[in-house]
């Protein structure tokens, strides 16, 4: 699989000269790693950070799925890291200067020469506007997307790559994460789309007065240049900072998880990577940063969500199974007695379990698990969501380990359903699928008048799906196929045969060549036949 890999790689860098240099360096990190002995969790990780930007953030996008990688694995990738080495303070000028086509300060009083932080696309400085105002300025690396352009083609000439991290024979199309991971990238690379980001969830939580994110100065903002205003706060997991100006964790958190449940349900636009960085706290209130990245959950995704925690909560197996399907996209058969089976193995871990312990993030990973073994393709939005959870859970475990994250979720799922429950709305409901149910009831004399009819003469047809038949028939058919091989073996001896009396040419040691032909022909099939019925047993 290695040699398919480095294979794969030495095409792409003969098609394109200039990624030549690129493949050098990708196979000097490898072979320092020494992935030809194996590769483990941790092992991947510091390849792909070695790799550099390209693939920290395929790592990171792999994280969110583990219906393409071991649970594992997606826990080790959760942890690459994002920093990168600053780029010369002379360079941010540079792009600053370009993009406004301008001096820089011209626009800026005073720019810090320390980035304040800086990411694999793009690095931030605190700055002052001639106008006076304390912003922020995110500047994106040169280059970056031509070195993450040229490093997708050359995965995608080896997409093998997933097959050597994982020994999983049923392994997805890594194409479709390259493409997700490719999309998302170009989305952070474009800062007028954050900054629409930025506009769309303060107008989704315009009515939480305890929430909050950064202004974002529209007129100084490009697709290579976004301009904030700066915060001036405390990160949510810097608890003496916190406790010092008189803070209640207890009463953060909790609001923490209550806004981030209120960014899935209601909203179904939520943020997709709110770890303790991307979280502070000015005022009183909770501040999101860097929304860059965020996820979006489509009606009938929050519908099954919604469903897979009331069947949780209830017990209920097959409701967690209609749940279940609901959230994917099957690929293929579904063998749903297993799929049963399954849910139902994962419900009974939870049997006894207080609500308060329950980790929702845990949970989701091996919901997403369940969906991976019966290949079901799972939606972005929703390994996002699962990300999300994750994160969140793990802050709100450090800043206040009493709250129960998904005690929050089940209670909003329960205000939600009273709010959006309306009586005089449920009536009218009612009464409409009374009365198509009343006028379907008066057809079925006449629908099944019509059957009888239809199969007295013969044109009735069923189908039948019948669970566990697919290994019956796969061996019947193996069966068959083994006396047609049969059949074949006797029809070419005794054509063979027949030949051999007559004086057809050309001919080999006085028998015809035709006649040997099938002889041999006829002693291939035999011979494959008899290690097909071995190989069998």
């Amino acid at each position: 699989m290695l040699k398919k890999f480095f294979q794969g790689l030495k095409r792409s860098s003969h098609e394109d000269a200039g990624s030549a240099g690129r493949l050098k360096e990708m196979v000097s990190v490898l072979r320092a790693r020494d992935i030809m002995r194996g590769i483990t969790p941790e092992k991947l990780r510091l390849i792909l950070e070695d790799l550099g930007p390209t693939f920290m953030k395929l790592g990171q996008i792999m994280s969110m799925r583990p219906d393409f990688l071991p649970q594992e694995y997606c826990e080790e990738l959760m942890k690459l890291q994002t920093d990168a080495k600053p780029l010369p303070f002379e360079t941010i000028l540079e792009v600053i200067e370009k993009e406004y086509n301008r001096r820089w300060n011209q626009v800026f009083s005073y720019i810090d020469e320390k980035a304040s932080g800086s990411a694999s696309i793009a690095q931030v400085h605190r700055a002052t506007l001639i106008t006076g105002e304390r912003v922020v300025v995110k500047v994106q690396r040169p280059g970056i997307y031509d070195v993450m352009s040229k490093d997708i083609v050359l995965l995608k000439r080896a997409a093998t790559l997933l097959k050597v991290i994982s020994r999983s024979q049923d392994v997805v199309d890594f194409n479709m994460i390259l493409d997700e991971m490719w999309a998302i990238a170009k989305q952070e690379m474009d800062f007028l789309i954050e900054s629409e980001h930025i506009e769309e969830f303060r107008h989704l939580n315009h009515d939480v007065d305890y929430v909050s994110c950064p202004e974002v100065y529209r007129q100084l903002t490009t697709p290579r240049i976004l301009v904030m205003e700066y915060i001036d706060g405390i990160p949510i997991d810097d608890f003496k900072g916190l406790k010092a100006k008189g803070y209640d964790l207890t009463t953060l958190g909790r609001r923490l998880g209550e806004n981030y449940v209120k960014q899935i349900i209601e909203g179904g636009y939520f943020h997709a990577d709110p770890h303790p960085g991307n979280i502070w706290i000015r005022n009183g209130r909770i501040v999101w940063l860097d929304l860059g990245m965020m996820g979006r959950l489509s009606n009938r995704d929050r519908t099954a969500i919604r469903k897979a925690v009331l069947a949780l909560a209830n017990h209920d197996t097959f409701e967690m199974k209609t749940a279940v399907l609901a959230l994917g996209i099957p690929r293929g058969r579904i063998n749903h007695t297993v799929l049963y089976q399954d849910i139902d193995t994962l419900m009974a871990q939870y049997g006894n379990l207080d609500f308060r312990s329950l980790k929702m993030g845990v949970l989701t990973h091996q919901i997403m698990n369940i969906l991976r073994v019966h290949h079901i393709a799972i939606p972005q939005g929703l390994s996002m969501f699962a990300r999300g959870v994750l994160t969140i859970e793990g802050v709100m475990r450090l800043c206040c380990p009493e709250v129960s994250f998904v005690e929050i979720f089940a209670r909003s799922l329960e205000v939600d359903f009273k709010r959006n429950f309306v009586w005089r709305e449920e009536l009218k409901k009612a009464r409409r699928e009374g009365y198509l149910l009343l006028r379907k009831s008066m057809q079925l004399p006449e629908q099944i008048s019509d059957i009888i009819r239809m199969t007295m003469s013969g044109q009735t047809k069923v189908n039948l799906d019948v669970t566990g038949s697919e290994e019956p028939l796969r061996q019947l058919d193996k069966m068959i196929n083994k006396v047609v091989l049969t059949v074949l073996c006797a029809a070419l001896l005794m054509g063979s045969s027949t030949i051999c009396t007559t004086n057809m040419t050309p001919k080999i040691m006085e028998i015809p060549l035709l006649g040997v032909l099938g002889y041999m022909a006829a002693f291939v099939l035999t011979l494959k036949l008899i290690w097909d019925i071995n190989r069998s047993r």
